[in-house]
């Protein structure tokens, strides 16, 4: 299998023999922004899913650009790919991509980001369980007081659906007065640098009386924890999800109530056999017919995620995710298996 990441590789090798002597599917992933940590372990499985199809591998990263990840996707049509998964940056300004794809008869998949067009096939995890899960560790943590809602990207239809899902969990308690929002903004680009400044921002604008944030990954969890801890109030409560290695290693030491862990293994690998599924005219298997918001009714896949606390934090070493010297490290007499 061909295996060519990043749009400077893929340029030199444009044209070559590494192209022209391909055969079978090729698939073509266009990454919004590869730096984030989780976004390496959902390439592997994808690799792995199209190295056992005999499928080739093509990327690009859009480096939290709109307009890039445009031209990226123009290019990896023009390279001839077979399919295209897509994690979109931006779920708007996305549009003309799918429609170049359906123009050339190309399948898309929305990769863990909605991408409204019924002709994309939609394959996350349920993120308005998410956000239930990350608020029902925050509530059971704290069930009440000044809580900071730190949402994702406001270009991202992910933050919405984890806001809502959190909304279910502690409306009764904001109904009744029992919890106060003191804060809530949005973070552009799911940056950590982002979160913590506007987390800064909300602690500064209420002499710091917070006593639980909600935030919806664990980049954003990590401004936040770096904020409240440059105050001295590490250790409230504090949600993330994505099961980032310095998350996990965060709640081992308690400075992260949870991380809603979504096993990109398994969403890569899905993806990775979709591709080729469709891309050779068959069906995708195990999905179903989903009516997005704004209406839109799509071929989905929703996958099952699953929330570390301190309680279970074995389940991450025991699935082979973190070895335990990296999920302790710095850990004195905390949780299992860091005792």
């Amino acid at each position: 299998m061909k295996y060519i990441l990043g749009m400077s590789v893929a340029a030199a090798l444009m044209g070559s023999a590494a192209f022209a002597g391909s055969h079978g599917v090729t698939v073509g992933v266009s990454w919004s922004n590869f730096q984030e940590e989780r976004w390496k372990t959902d390439e592997a499985a994808i690799v792995g899913a199209l190295d056992a199809a005999g499928a080739t591998y093509v990327s690009s990263d859009a480096q939290s650009s709109s307009s890039k990840q445009l031209s990226d996707i123009e290019s990896l049509i023009a390279q001839g790919v077979d399919a295209l998964i897509i994690l979109a940056q931006d779920a708007q300004a996305i549009g003309p991509a799918v429609q170049a794809a359906a123009d050339e008869g190309i399948p898309v998949i929305a990769y863990d980001r909605l991408i409204e067009d019924d002709r994309a096939f939609y394959l996350t995890f349920d993120n308005v369980e998410v956000g239930r899960m990350q608020a029902r560790a925050v509530f059971a943590a704290q069930p009440d007081g000044n809580y900071v809602m730190i949402k994702g990207s406001p270009t991202d239809p992910n933050a919405d659906f984890l806001r809502g899902g959190q909304q279910e969990i502690i409306d009764a308690a904001v109904a009744s007065g029992e919890i106060t929002i003191v804060g809530e903004a949005y973070t552009d680009g799911w940056l950590p640098a982002n979160a913590q400044r506007n987390m800064e921002q909300i602690l500064t604008a209420n002499d710091n009386d917070v006593d639980a944030v909600i935030a919806s990954n664990d980049g954003t969890a990590g401004g936040v924890v770096a904020a409240l801890t440059a105050q001295g109030m590490e250790g409230i409560p504090v949600s993330g999800q994505d099961g980032d290695h310095a998350a996990l290693n965060r709640v081992a030491l308690g400075t992260q109530t949870v991380s809603v862990w979504k096993d990109a293994r398994e969403l890569g690998a899905a993806a990775g056999e979709i591709a080729v599924a469709l891309a050779s005219g068959d069906s995708a298997g195990d999905s179903e017919q989903w009516t997005s918001p704004g209406g839109t009714t799509m071929t989905a896949r929703f996958l099952a995620p699953v929330p570390v606390t301190a309680d279970n934090l074995t389940v991450v070493v025991d699935a082979g995710w973190i070895t335990q010297e990296a999920l302790c490290v710095g850990v004195v007499d905390g949780p299992a298996p860091c005792n």
